[in-house]
């Protein structure tokens, strides 16, 4: 017997319509590329967001087309998610940190139409057009001089339109609504096509305690930059609640961050560990405290556990650890706690946190050993992490070579990662497939050892690599940046380490570097520092 409930599509339109009607004051506070903070509110914001969706029919973008954005995190950006796949198309965020090559082999797999251009991106865009598909045209955000045929600015698009009368169209709730591509870092890009249905559903999945936790009683800043896998949703999630949205714009330094955190109330927000670090140190270096921020979801990359307790002691700030895939719209996990934990003691609370947390509902996890078998969730047994869930991806975009090799045959998605799940259903990463280290016919958790040298305290960053050796294989080497004004000793450090592991867990060495390189993501690249150090000696132990 069918229900008898209404069946109106789940569009990521409903979500800044209602935020229109339901949340009409609140604000969307942005730092431009221009200079001044621009302010205003959610029912301002779909009021632009309509004559943007007027312009684009004019400009004939019909449903199903890429239009694509080059863009910080700020108001007109906001503008475009919705505007573009309100009316059926397809918003293409365009991560402007990947290398030339990724740039334009998306552009031309996507097949972008259009392309929405921050000027600070004018250099970039000028030099890769010519490798563009033909028919790609580009519009200006912000005023800028430009070799580019651009069409006109962004401003002067939308100011020729009207909002009045202006209906969403309704459609299918399975249709495309967004497309992000991988960082590529082992091999070609691959493209991840949300749904409406999907982006909706996770929205809501984020919103709930025990998710990212948000609420109209927040104000919460997404420094994640919003070509990264949607902002990790958080600009679908912030209007669905009503949240204020403080977008800051390119300058991410910790100081502009603590600048803007305390003159707009933000009480959450979400980063790389990369971020937190830099703000981290900020704060110790200028002695300031957050009066208003109260809780960082951090993601990308493990968190070290003595971030998560000096932001707790010093600061009373949380740090949430989440995981997460650009293939999972990205939430995977949160390691937020369960009643059962708030008996324990601040170490034992420490060490679920540290996790990467465990799944919320929406997202199924289950491991398996080399063969496929089902390993249990008892917090030792190690095996490959696979997820599946209705804001996971079934395949990548117009790949179908690399969805055979990321799915199985009934639907689970192969992460990738290597972890243990407890019986609270907790996941804790151990590593990369393509990242541990095996040495001797014993593996190594490289996620444990970089944790435990960031510890540290004269370590800001680390690194931990597989190096060739002779006897055993494979041996840990541990590639480290300093804190300002610290020159870290080798001895003194493996002997820190060496209070912490077994001896044969131990990196064989320690580098001191300026600086790791990192993904177009934030994340550490390993296969760069693979080939860096690829004939480095290792001393004789």
């Amino acid at each position: 017997m069918r229900g008898l409930m209404g069946e109106k599509p789940l569009l990521v339109s409903s979500l800044i319509a209602h935020a229109a009607r339901v949340h009409a004051d609140t604000e969307i506070v942005s730092r431009t590329v221009e200079g001044p903070i621009h302010r205003y509110t959610y029912a301002e914001s779909e009021r632009r967001a309509k004559r943007l969706a007027r312009a684009l029919i004019r400009l004939g973008i019909e449903p199903g087309d890429r239009v694509a954005t080059l863009a910080w995190n700020g108001y007109r950006h906001f503008e475009l998610y919705y505007g573009i796949s309100g009316i059926g198309a397809v918003c293409h965020t365009i991560n402007p940190r990947l290398f030339d090559e990724q740039i334009v082999y998306i552009v031309n797999h996507a097949q972008d139409r259009l392309i929405f251009v921050e000027s600070t991106f004018l250099p970039l865009v000028e030099r890769l057009a010519p490798r563009f598909p033909k028919e790609c045209r580009f519009i200006l955000l912000s005023e800028g001089e430009t070799s580019l045929p651009v069409e006109r600015t962004y401003e002067e698009l939308i100011a020729s339109e009207e909002e009045a009368d202006f209906e969403w169209p309704e459609f299918d709730e399975w249709t495309a609504s967004s497309l992000c591509y991988t960082s590529g870092t082992t091999g070609k890009p691959r493209g991840v096509l949300y749904s409406h249905r999907s982006t909706i559903l996770h929205s809501l999945g984020s919103a709930l305690p025990g998710g990212i936790t948000l609420s109209a009683l927040d104000a919460v800043a997404p420094v994640v930059p919003m070509f990264h896998a949607n902002a990790w949703g958080s600009c679908y999630t912030a209007p669905m609640v009503g949240a204020k949205l403080v977008l800051p714009g390119q300058r991410l330094d910790g100081e502009s961050l603590y600048e803007l955190f305390e003159a707009e109330g933000v009480t959450l927000s979400l980063g790389v560990p990369t971020v937190w670090l830099g703000f981290d140190a900020y704060l110790r270096a200028s002695g300031k405290r957050c009066s208003t921020l109260r809780r960082v979801l951090s993601g990308g990359s493990a968190v070290p556990s003595s971030m998560i307790e000096g932001f707790a002691k010093r600061d009373g700030i949380e740090v949430l650890q989440g995981w997460g895939m650009t293939e999972m719209s990205p939430l995977g996990s949160t390691g937020s706690l369960k009643r059962k934990h708030l008996g324990l003691g601040e170490k034992e609370q420490l060490a679920v946190k540290a996790k990467a947390g465990r799944p919320p509902y929406g997202v199924e996890m289950k491991l398996i050993d080399d063969d496929g078998r089902d390993l249990p969730w008892d917090g030792t047994a190690v095996g490959e992490l696979l997820v599946r869930g209705p804001w996971v991806i079934s395949g990548y975009y117009n790949d179908p070579e690399a969805s055979a090799a990321a799915m199985t045959e009934d639907g689970w998605l192969k992460t990738g990662d290597v972890a243990a799940i407890d019986p609270d259903g907790y996941m804790q990463l151990t590593d990369r497939r393509k990242d541990i280290i095996k040495s001797g016919g014993e593996w190594i958790s490289s996620i444990d050892l970089e944790n435990a040298a960031l510890a540290h305290p004269e370590i800001a960053e680390a690194a931990v690599i597989a190096v060739p050796h002779p006897r055993w294989g494979e041996r840990p080497l541990l590639i480290v940046v300093p804190n300002p004004n610290f020159r870290p000793r080798r001895e003194a450090l493996l002997a820190y380490l060496g209070e912490r592991f077994a001896r044969w867990m131990v990196p064989d060495d320690v580098v001191v570097v300026e600086e790791i390189p990192h993904t177009a993501t934030g994340k550490i690249m390993k296969s760069r520092l693979r080939e860096m150090f690829a004939s480095h000696k290792l001393p004789e132990r």
